[in-house]
């Protein structure tokens, strides 16, 4: 039975949406060793796997192009080592003194998701892990045309449709039950259900032609 599961990051873990031929469903799990103490087929993504040493990575600069004019949804700098430098002021001393690019406070927050994510991955695991990216699946499932902000009511509700349209019926008992005591937002529990649909259907990804590879072997690609 092929089972395809969509994971989001949020403040008390991870938002886990489960596509199966049955069934679809939601969890709440607080770290990512739930992922692999079962069995599924693909799951998805939404942080970076395969990270440079330095320098941006290409698939987050394609995955911008393609998001125009909204490529700042795509977040850019994530780096192997960035987090051990403690805080925020200090890696970017560090930055600016190498002359790279210094790191966004958004970016920066997402440290702890995206070293968890890193620490877990490795070439084995991304036969069956990929990357994916929230805003280029609202996109693609848009007709390639850009979106509202998902914080606001439009940008959410337009989201909220296209997910009602691609078969998640439940969804808004789940965006009922992520508001009593889980810590997930609305756009997590959104999120987390486009990584699903990637995990199943995606098959494009960027940049074109082959990924390029990180030290450690990861590829660094984005699926939609």
């Amino acid at each position: 039975m092929a089972v395809f599961i969509g994971l989001d990051g949020f403040r008390r873990g991870w938002v886990a949406v489960e596509i199966a031929p049955r069934r679809r469903t939601i969890a709440f799990w607080p770290d990512i060793d739930a992922l692999w103490a079962r069995p599924f087929t693909r799951a998805a993504i939404d942080m970076p796997i395969g990270l440079p040493e330095t320098g941006d990575r290409a698939c987050d600069l394609a995955a911008r192009a393609l998001l125009r004019p909204h490529g700042a949804r795509v977040f850019t700098g994530a780096r192997r080592g960035l987090w051990a430098h403690g805080s925020q002021t200090l890696a970017n001393r560090v930055l600016k003194a190498r002359g790279e690019p210094m790191v966004s406070a958004q970016l920066w927050n997402l440290g702890p998701k995206i070293v968890e994510i890193d620490a877990a991955m490795t070439p084995a695991r991304q036969r069956r892990v990929i990357e994916a990216h929230p805003e280029l699946v609202f996109w693609r499932l848009n007709g390639r045309q850009p979106l509202p902000r998902k914080k606001d009511a439009e940008g959410l509700g337009l989201r909220r449709a296209l997910l009602l349209r691609a078969g998640f019926t439940a969804l808004d008992d789940w965006l009922d039950r992520a508001r009593i005591g889980t810590g997930a937002k609305a756009d997590d529990v959104i999120d987390a259900c486009a990584m699903a649909l990637a995990a199943r259907d995606g098959r494009a990804c960027c940049p074109d032609g082959p990924a390029p590879r990180d030290a450690r072997g990861l590829k660094m690609q984005i699926w939609y």
